[in-house]
């Protein structure tokens, strides 16, 4: 890192430490409190980072963080989705990781889903995490729409429920390619903890799954047309496209591709009790 992008780091983030308050962090104030916003030592505590390394980063001094620290930092300095972006490029990393913050949904989201009407839709992270779905997706996929939080996720429910209501029909092949797409997407998180362990779980699960991981195989994200079976009315075949919603963050729609799909879709949406 250049002494000029050092010194840009260390301005930027004295900056946005002193934009944040106590307050805001359930800190008390002190009574002899000098500085604007929270001290150094507060921050490096809140961030769980030492307070020497965290003063020699503001301080510009040549030393390196890695993206877990970096995240630890922005979050207790409340940054926001493009001052994250900002921090990561002056410490010289190219990629942002997946917050919490990029999992969230906002209104205008869900509204966008729903108005899909009987078009199957789902928001969905680069872990295959469903973040959100329209009724036609939950009427479609009900084991997914009913998952616990920990299990709602395509991946693990495509390698696990083989008995689901709706099934894959070439079910290896696909199963194949959305691993090398989370492989893909796993060498920008190889150092996130909960992409660790969702590895090691969906392995110690799925001998598929563990089969296939060790490949090394690699694909990127793009429309697909992909065929199920459902339990009572068959097989369907959807066009699946997919819309990036926020960094990581893609909207995959199912366009039914002929009148037993489209019929099929209907049939499931007018049974009552399907859940989001």
């Amino acid at each position: 890192m250049t002494e000029e992008r050092r010194s840009n780091l260390a301005a930027f983030l004295r900056s946005r430490r002193e934009r944040v308050t106590p307050e805001m962090v359930d800190l008390a104030p002190g009574p002899r409190r000098r500085t604007p916003g929270l001290r150094r030592e507060e921050v490096a505590q809140l961030a769980g980072v030492g307070v020497t390394w965290y003063t020699w980063l503001e301080q510009g001094r040549p030393i390196n963080a890695s993206a877990q620290v970096l995240d630890a930092v922005a979050r207790t300095l409340r940054l926001d989705s493009a001052e994250r972006h900002h921090l990561y490029r002056l410490a010289g990393h190219a990629e942002v990781p997946l917050s919490a913050d990029s999992n969230q949904v906002t209104p205008e989201m869900q509204q966008i889903l729903d108005r899909l009407g009987d078009m199957p839709a789902s928001l969905i992270n680069s872990r295959y995490d469903i973040l959100a779905m329209n009724a036609a997706y939950a009427a479609l996929f009900p084991e997914i729409a009913a998952a616990p939080e920990g299990e709602r996720n395509s991946l693990w429910q495509s390698c696990l429920n083989p008995d689901a209501d709706t099934v894959l029909l070439n079910r290896e092949q696909e199963i194949a390619r959305a691993v090398a797409v989370f492989r893909a997407a796993y060498g920008r998180h190889t150092d996130d903890p909960c992409w660790q362990d969702f590895v090691r779980r969906l392995a110690a699960e799925s001998p598929t799954f563990a089969r296939l991981w060790a490949r090394q195989d690699v694909a990127d994200p793009g429309p697909r047309v992909k065929a199920y079976r459902h339990v009572r009315l068959g097989e369907l075949r959807f066009s699946t496209t997919s819309f990036t919603a926020v960094p990581e963050v893609r909207m995959v729609v199912y366009t039914p591709l002929d009148d037993q799909t489209r019929t099929a879709v209907s049939v499931l949406m007018g049974k009552g009790g399907i859940a989001r």
